[in-house]
């Protein structure tokens, strides 16, 4: 297992090793002792599936108390996968790291605590899988706009009139008038 940092350094791509064959493929997607050895040590309480259609936007969402770190995937299709530090002690507070995560390529994101998460469907169907360090509190949970200006995320949109939005998703808070972590 390959686990490298992204330009936002707490946040991490990891790449299985896949051992495939006329039959299929194998990979481990989880090993807590290879996962602390990369400096992700994570107690992991909930795992979530969901599915989702092409152009469906969901997040950017994160839990101002009780905040998850996830370790994300997706196992049909394609996405572009978002993480914003919220974290203002941070060096890189405000900024945002995007990967393609696909189940072709099997790479999948740790989203550490204090970010904020969303993603892209790119392919006409995709099914993300994440397990969380936190248990899901919708108390709160917190969204910043997607498109939002100040963090002008790269997001690869065909035309930005095409995105599905939840209603929460698309009543979300601006990043300037966010609730953040210190």
């Amino acid at each position: 297992m390959q686990i490298t940092p992204t330009p936002i350094p707490d946040v991490k791509l990891i790449e299985p090793r896949v051992f495939g064959d006329e039959r299929g493929f194998f990979m481990e997607t989880w090993n807590a002792r290879a996962f602390k050895e990369a400096g992700i040590d994570a107690d992991f309480v909930q795992d979530n599936h969901s599915r989702s259609s092409k152009h469906t936007l969901r997040g950017l969402h994160y839990q101002i108390k009780q905040p998850q770190g996830k370790l994300v995937r997706v196992s049909l299709g394609e996405v572009f996968d978002v993480a914003v530090d919220m974290r203002e002690s941070s060096p890189t507070f405000g900024q945002w790291v995007g990967e393609y995560l696909s189940a072709d390529n099997k790479r999948m994101l740790w989203v550490p605590p204090g970010f904020a998460h969303g993603f892209y469907v790119v392919s006409d169907i995709a099914e993300f899988q994440y397990k969380c360090t936190d248990l899901y509190a919708p108390q709160h949970e917190r969204a910043i706009l997607w498109n939002d200006e100040h963090l002008a995320v790269d997001w690869p949109l065909v035309e930005p009139s095409s995105v599905i939005l939840s209603a929460k998703d698309a009543s979300a808070s601006h990043f300037n008038d966010a609730e953040t972590f210190t």
